[in-house]
C-alpha cells in the first residue's frame, strides 16, 4: 500500500522560501503521477502542481509559476516543493498527492498535510 508522509512546514515572512517534503513507501515514483494540493482557511482546495514521469509533463497552477518547483530524489522515494518569493495568499495546509494516472482531487493517495503560514 502507498503512504505518503508530508513534512517541513512551517512559519515563514512574506519573500522567504520553504521546502516541504513528502516521503512515499509502498511504491516508486515512476509509476505514480506526483504532487501537491493546498487548501487554504476557509477555500476549498486547490491544485498546485503534478507531475509524471510516464506521461511526460508538468503542471503548475498560475498561482505558483515561476516561484515554486517541485522535485524528487528517487534513491530516497521522496519529493520536494521548494517555494521561493513566498505571498500571505500562500498560507495553507499543504498536501502531497500520488496517483496511478494524474493528480485529481479524488486521487487515491493523500499524505497528512503540513501547514505552511506565511507572515506579511
Amino acid at each position: 500500500e502507498v503512504q505518503l508522509q508530508a513534512s517541513g512546514g512551517g512559519l515563514v515572512q512574506a519573500g522567504g522560501s520553504l521546502r516541504v517534503s513528502c516521503a512515499v513507501s509502498g511504491g516508486t515514483f515512476d509509476d505514480y503521477a506526483i504532487g501537491w494540493f493546498r487548501q487554504a482557511p476557509g477555500k476549498e482546495q486547490e491544485g498546485v502542481v503534478c507531475t509524471s514521469s510516464s506521461a511526460g509533463r508538468t503542471y503548475y497552477a498560475d498561482s505558483v509559476k515561476g516561484r515554486f518547483t517541485i522535485s524528487k530524489d528517487n534513491a530516497r522515494n521522496t519529493m520536494y516543493l521548494q517555494m521561493n518569493s513566498l505571498k500571505p495568499e500562500d498560507t495553507a495546509v499543504y498536501y502531497c498527492v500520488a496517483d496511478p494516472i494524474w493528480c485529481t482531487l479524488i486521487s487515491p493517495h493523500w499524505g497528512q498535510g503540513t501547514l505552511v503560514t506565511v507572515s506579511s
